[in-house]
């Protein structure tokens, strides 16, 4: 296994772990205070543990090979562990918001708010550190699971510290109403955020082009094919869950080689694999300019339009 898969692994069960402790940390200062707030906090963090045992199965599942039954590989996981953790996080949030209007309805004041204000304070430190570590680790090997997962736990440390704050306020100024109303605002904040991942799921199953990307593609291919004399059409990409697949057709005219057309169509993929990294896999289909438009199905003179871009299709 390359040192990249025991390193995202690695990762994804001390997420595991540390969740679980931050769990009883949690459940031990909701018992003592009986806060609303805290049990808010607590809540998101049982949705952290199982969405976290989630991760590791996707991560594990999303570093295996292609095989016969799927040849594109299997890292198309992370979309549903993104999706999974997001349905997770929001109805956490939706729990955590009828716990608080119900307790602000019922006026039952927490207790013993100062132990409790420490056990969340001692959780948020490890949390902020935590997910800061998982989403830069994410983002360095373009894991979608694991960056997921370090922005769920950062949203677990800014829920611990909204309520942290609700919690000193009721304790200094006696204010046990602040308690529920901090506990609500923190279930926006958890369900704004599931929502996100959810939206960000649908649209890696959906294999929606990223336009910063195509922008960049797009500057890539003029630029390269400018240097060779030929053209580009029909450009494609898509985000695979730890990298991305490009393609697109390169215009040569008809008295190259096929050697000398496949060795620009090689150094072409190679600027494009540079520009995304080298996860990224790309194909290109190389096609005459002189035969061009019977070969799409178009009479001669007629224009034809680029599906994807818009752009004309080259003469």
């Amino acid at each position: 296994m390359p040192a990249d898969s025991h390193i995202l692994r690695r990762a994804s069960w001390l997420s595991f772990w540390i969740g679980g402790f931050m769990l009883v940390l949690k459940c031990a200062a909701w018992w003592m205070t009986r806060s609303s707030a805290i049990l808010s906090d607590a809540a998101e963090s049982i949705v952290h543990v199982a969405a976290v045992a989630f991760v590791v199965y996707s991560l594990r599942l999303s570093q295996k090979p292609p095989d016969q039954d799927h040849p594109y590989g299997h890292a198309k996981i992370s979309f549903f562990s993104a999706g999974f953790e997001g349905g997770l996080i929001s109805i956490a949030g939706v729990f955590i918001l009828v716990q608080a209007i119900q307790q602000w309805i019922s006026g039952i004041a927490p207790h013993d708010l100062g132990s409790g204000s420490l056990l969340v304070a001692i959780a948020l430190v490890i949390n902020a550190w935590l997910g800061w570590y998982l989403v830069r680790l994410g983002k360095r090997h373009d894991s979608l699971i694991l960056e997921a997962n370090g922005n769920h736990v950062l949203v677990d440390a800014w829920t611990s510290l909204g309520i942290l704050v609700g919690l000193l306020l009721t304790w200094l100024a006696g204010w046990p109403w602040l308690d529920p109303l901090c506990a609500i605002l923190v279930s926006i904040h958890i369900l704004r955020n599931g929502i996100g991942l959810l939206w960000r799921s649908a649209n890696g199953l959906m294999d929606r082009a990223d336009p910063e990307i195509q922008k960049s593609l797009m500057e890539v291919l003029d630029r390269e094919t400018e240097k060779s004399g030929i053209s580009w059409h029909q450009l494609r990409q898509r985000h695979l869950g730890d990298g991305h697949w490009v393609d697109f057709h390169l215009v040569f005219e008809d008295e190259t080689t096929v050697r000398d057309a496949h060795e620009v169509a090689s150094r072409i993929e190679q600027e494009v694999r540079d520009e995304l990294g080298a996860s990224t896999v790309v194909t290109s289909h190389l096609e005459p300019a002189d035969d061009h438009e019977r070969i799409h199905g178009h009479a001669p003179g007629e224009p034809v339009p680029d599906p994807l871009s818009g752009r004309p299709l080259p003469d």
